[in-house]
């Protein structure tokens, strides 16, 4: 990469951690905490924790469009805006009324899709699959240092202590946009989503790839919504301790993560462990039955984060191989919107069913959602026009 190239990406890549942080951090510690919110309820908590998702799936392509016609930076700040906005309105509300429309607000903030074109826009075709891939691997670390940070800083400080930090990783995400992210030539910039579509649309195995980003998330956000309950009602452990679990707990899983996707490469068997990484995400459900203790619970949970690392690894980078080079922006745009509304049905079902039958319930849902998964990733082998896409997907 060129100097330009090596800019644009470290101000983008550390743009996405900035931003992942703060959505990430309250995973862990939203229905612990929440609970001490006015009129709050399981469903309720859970609807605060996938709010964001719905916003952001709903806006995601709209604000991708308005940045071919108004520029990547301008949409990129009023997002970045909006996202800060939300959490003051989160760290100042004492209801979880007003936590919802908080993260609502946050969820506002879309630039995903229009911060990948920002990326495409700066760097050159033989280059755009490392830094897709660098910034697919930002968000894994963003992730991993979220669910270690969350827990310590709402012990200090409760929710409002992440929501303010959050606030702030905004701001400073604008000033890095600003002083590091360079400002590409207006004539350069490419339409995100323009005539890609339907390529997108014909595809089976992107419908594959980006199905896999909503049903992950779902189960990712679900398993959030009773994971911290069951650590503090079952296992007794303290919520400002849950980052003695999910430090080593992340490290570990991550380091095992990072030879297996390697080895799936090289040796071309992604797809089959794309399809083994699925699997692993029943351990999650699994982890939330009232017959595991400790050890069972952090073996099951280990399981399942190998499982979610290496598809949080893998499904954009085969996302970006694999899409039609004029299609790419279009597919960018529909992983994103899928992911995030994954986090919103993971969050408003899981809450809704844990109010309803407890960490059964939401367990329960776990496996109805991999099994159906599975079932999905099986009948797109075909392309959705009828065509075969390649036995090896």
């Amino acid at each position: 990469m060129n100097s330009i190239e090596r800019r644009a990406l470290g101000g983008l890549a550390s743009l996405y951690v900035f931003r992942m942080l703060g959505l990430f951090m309250v995973l862990p510690v939203l229905t612990v905490y929440g609970e001490g919110y006015r009129d709050s309820t399981p469903m309720l908590l859970g609807l605060a924790m996938g709010a964001y998702g719905l916003s952001q799936a709903l806006l995601q392509i709209p604000l991708g469009l308005l940045s071919d016609r108004w520029g990547r930076k301008p949409v990129i700040y009023t997002g970045l805006a909006l996202f800060a906005l939300g959490s003051i309105v989160a760290a100042q509300t004492d209801s979880v009324y007003g936590l919802i429309v908080g993260r609502v607000l946050q969820g506002c903030g879309a630039i995903a899709a229009a911060v990948m074109a920002l990326v495409a826009d700066l760097t050159r075709d033989e280059k755009r699959g490392i830094a897709m891939a660098v910034i697919g691997a930002s968000i894994g670390v963003a992730f991993m240092l979220a669910v270690i940070l969350g827990p310590a800083l709402a012990g200090a400080g409760g929710l409002p202590a992440i929501f303010w930090l959050t606030a702030a990783l905004a701001v400073l995400g604008m000033l890095l946009v600003w002083r590091v992210v360079p400002t590409p030539q207006v004539a350069k910039r490419p339409a995100v989503f323009k005539g890609g579509f339907r390529k997108v649309l014909a595809s089976g195995l992107t419908w594959r790839l980006v199905s896999g980003a909503f049903f992950s998330h779902l189960l990712l956000t679900a398993l959030f919504v009773a994971l911290p309950l069951v650590l503090v009602d079952r296992l007794g452990w303290p919520a400002q301790e849950h980052w003695k679990l999910y430090g080593p707990l992340m490290l570990g899983t991550f380091i095992v993560m990072l030879p297996m996707m390697r080895m799936a490469e090289r040796s071309g068997k992604v797809p089959l462990a794309l399809n083994l990484a699925a699997l692993a995400l029943v351990a999650g459900s699994a982890a939330l039955l009232p017959m595991n203790g400790t050890v069972a619970v952090v073996l099951l949970l280990s399981i399942f984060f190998i499982g979610f690392n290496l598809l949080e690894a893998l499904l954009p980078a085969q996302l970006t191989r694999k899409a039609p080079e004029d299609a790419r922006g279009a597919a960018s745009g529909l992983y994103a919107t899928l992911q995030f509304f994954g986090t919103f049905v993971g969050g408003s079902l899981g809450g809704y069913l844990y109010g309803i039958g407890g960490t059964s319930a939401v367990a329960g849902l776990g496996f109805a959602v991999v099994a159906i998964w599975i079932l999905l990733w099986w009948l797109l082998r075909e392309r959705v026009s009828g065509v075969r896409e390649g036995s090896a997907y």
